[in-house]
């Protein structure tokens, strides 16, 4: 049986920045009671508190960071670029250990965003781009869903078990 890591938000745990959960229901209840789910929070499992002030990411490209070339900050102007990038590893670590090829993350988040992160100005403007952690897990050839794509991670897991998609 497959398993999928899941942005431990998702899961109803209050590991939010704001010290809040987006809890999401319907499949990812069905996983939990199947045994499939690994839950993680990326930025909890970086070292980051909850509650704890918003970050984004410099100019919002998740590759510049991994790359060392861009940074993830508070508005404060504080470095948080290591934690990011600690809790993107530990997911990495997760993956293989659990032999996860799906992820379910929280989109809009500067870890977890798969589609949209914000722009760096601490203005709510989102652009097109991933989180730190979803572009790693990506890189590393794990498929990455956000909680609005869970219909396209159940047939991504159903092409897995049924040996298509390998």
């Amino acid at each position: 049986m497959q398993k999928v890591l899941v942005s431990s938000c998702l899961l109803g745990e209050k590991v939010r920045y704001d010290g809040g959960d987006c809890a999401a229901h319907g499949i990812l209840d069905r996983w939990t009671a199947e045994g499939r789910i690994v839950p993680l929070c990326p930025e909890t499992a970086g070292g980051l508190p909850t509650p704890r002030p918003p970050a984004e990411i410099e100019g919002g490209d998740a590759e510049a960071v991994l790359r060392g070339e861009s940074r993830v900050l508070r508005e404060n102007g504080a470095d948080v670029t290591d934690a990011f990038i600690d809790g993107a590893e530990a997911a990495l670590a997760a993956c293989w250990k659990h032999r996860v090829k799906v992820a379910v993350l929280k989109e809009g988040s500067p870890s977890c965003g798969v589609n949209r992160v914000n722009n760096g100005s601490f203005r709510r403007r989102k652009i097109k781009g991933p989180g730190v952690t979803a572009r790693l897990l990506a890189r590393h050839g794990i498929s990455v869903f956000s909680e609005n794509e869970l219909d396209r991670a159940a047939r991504r897991l159903a092409e897995l078990e049924s040996g298509y998609g390998e």
